[in-house]
């Protein structure tokens, strides 16, 4: 049976979105935003602000599964960390090796490290042996860093120190984001690794789903913009169905962005399971994180553009939360 797993999209897709678009359907997994690993041990506090749902047997409100993933490059402290992300109760363990960021980069985090095979099997195999069997660690890559060539022996490096399944957006870190997605280079490291091997990338549609899957032969996948522009899609998918028409597509959008903002607004229920923000800046908060979803959205839908215009100049939270709750 095949899965969906809902992107770690940093500084978009936090415990909120991951509830609401959970609440949506379709989706079997979450992977939070990566958790930057340097020079420390983190405290128990770092865990739960970034994945409160260890509270609630990390799972979404919906119930759905979410794994903690990790990013940086010293494998004891990378070993160490997700060690107590599981003792604190993590379902699973996650490594970030397809960042692109530059300031990501320019630490040695990310996707620069596919650069070093070794080390990539050293981050591994320490997390895999510091974490209980059970507990599944996986990865997340690119195709490379310059170009695609290390794709393949990467791969196997990953899988030979330990790693359960490997996801893999279909791009270098040098293509960045730009169009198209090489689902087709996917094939090369499928049949080289005995593993499963999650697509990812340019997945916005039910249709571009059943291609990615034709093209690569996976069967399971990574949605992460595509769900931002359309919270129906992984439903669409599930399904093998073709979206609603764009006006009732826009309805349910702006229903979750409805409530995402009442949720801003409102005092929560349990400040201890809040971003920070909610309780120190909530303006901040909701102006970053919902303005770049509209802008997401903009990408496909000339209602979110519309709204987006509205409320992009706007800055403070009762004037874009009436704004959002006035939209039709």
């Amino acid at each position: 049976m095949s899965t969906i797993t809902l992107a770690p999209m940093e500084g978009v897709v936090d415990y909120l979105l991951r509830e609401l678009l959970t609440e949506a359907g379709g989706i079997d997994l979450c992977v939070t935003e990566f958790i930057r690993i340097t020079e420390t041990r983190l405290p128990t506090l770092t865990f739960h602000r970034l994945c409160p749902e260890l509270k609630h047997g990390c799972r979404t409100k919906s119930g759905t599964p979410v794994h903690i993933q990790l990013l940086g490059n010293n494998p004891e402290l990378l070993a160490f960390n997700a060690a107590k992300a599981a003792k604190l109760g993590a379902l699973g363990i996650d490594l970030n090796f397809g960042c692109p960021a530059k300031t990501v980069n320019r630490h040695k985090g990310g996707a620069v490290l596919l650069q070093d095979t070794e080390l990539l099997y050293d981050i591994v195999s320490a997390v895999r042996e510091a974490v209980p069997d059970d507990i599944p660690v996986t990865a997340k890559m690119r195709l490379g860093y310059l170009d695609s060539e290390p794709a393949v022996i990467n791969a196997k490096a990953i899988e030979q120190a330990g790693a359960s399944s490997l996801t893999v957006h279909a791009r270098t870190k040098l293509q960045g984001y730009k169009p198209p997605a090489h689902w087709q280079e996917l094939v090369a490291i499928r049949e080289a690794i005995n593993i499963p091997l999650i697509a990812n990338g340019d997945i916005f549609s039910a249709e571009d789903a059943k291609k990615c899957r034709e093209m690569s032969g996976c069967s399971d996948i990574m949605v992460g913009r595509g769900v931002l522009r359309n919270p129906d899609l992984p439903v669409a998918i599930a399904n093998s169905s073709a979206e609603d028409c764009p006006e009732a597509q826009w309805q349910r959008s702006l229903e979750l962005i409805k409530r995402f903002t009442e949720k801003v607004t409102q005092t929560p229920d349990d400040p201890e399971q809040v971003h920070p923000y909610f309780i120190n800046n909530p303006r901040r908060y909701l102006d970053g994180r919902l303005k770049q979803w509209l802008s997401m959205m903009s990408k496909s839908s000339v209602q979110a553009q519309e709204l987006f215009e509205q409320v992009k100049r706007e800055t403070c939270i009762q004037g874009i939360s009436e704004i959002i709750q006035e939209a039709a």
